[in-house]
């Protein structure tokens, strides 16, 4: 049985309460192991995270219904925002793929590495084509740095950086609270920003990218 959205804006729903105890434990148990230091840890063949992933899951079931039964996770970052790693993002779009190395393709750069990670931005309707979900390990209000959407920004395509606060703006924000457990599931391409966290409050949140085509040319999804 799919999760139900529980709650949905123009670009991203909220599926409350999603998590069965096993499945915050196992996230308990990523964050507890992973983030010794730093506010955020990209993810890679951690088998913990493969269990909680895997098909039949909450997380996997919201995902094949957002896309398609080959919806797979090709990206997946824990982020623990508070009072000692602490940040905020201004209005922005989420540009670059994780692959597996390097490989000239038309279309597709410039290329980056992040924690020893190699990225690309690719043609945007890849990103289009894409949806991320945020796993919720604690309660967000407003103190907690929640995220914010521009609501309807994935419609509009590749957005110049230079008229992206103008965008966010005009379009108007949605501030996406949640409760321990929810999973928030929105399209990758959307504006998104979030404030810092302003009191002694945590936010610990895993992030999955999840993606249902092939790259061309060789390319391939990095996966986690």
């Amino acid at each position: 049985m799919v999760p139900e959205a529980q709650e949905a804006v123009d670009g991203a729903e909220r599926c409350r309460g999603v998590l069965t105890a096993d499945e915050l434990s196992l996230l308990e148990d990523l964050f507890t192991r992973r983030l010794a230091k730093g506010p955020g840890t990209r993810l890679v063949g951690d088998p913990v995270l493969s269990q909680l992933l895997e098909d039949g899951r909450s997380i996997d079931r919201i995902a094949q219904a957002k896309l398609s039964p080959a919806a797979r996770p090709v990206r997946a970052v824990l982020f623990d925002k508070r009072q000692d790693a602490n940040w905020s993002l201004g209005w922005h779009q989420d540009r670059t793929i994780a692959v597996r190395e390097k490989v000239d393709c038309e279309g597709f750069g410039p290329w980056t590495r992040k924690a020893g990670i190699t990225h690309v931005e690719p043609p945007f309707d890849y990103v289009e084509r894409m949806v991320t979900l945020r796993v919720h390990l604690d309660p967000v209000d407003s103190d907690s740095g929640p995220l914010m959407i521009a609501l309807g920004s994935h419609r509009m395509g590749r957005i110049p950086v230079e008229q992206v606060d103008e965008i966010a703006g005009r379009l108007g924000r949605f501030v996406c609270f949640a409760d321990a457990g929810d999973v928030w599931v929105y399209p990758t391409a959307i504006l998104h920003a979030s404030d810092a966290v302003r009191t002694s409050k945590r936010r610990r949140v895993l992030q999955v990218d999840y993606a249902a085509t092939e790259l061309p040319g060789g390319l391939e999804w990095l996966g986690v």
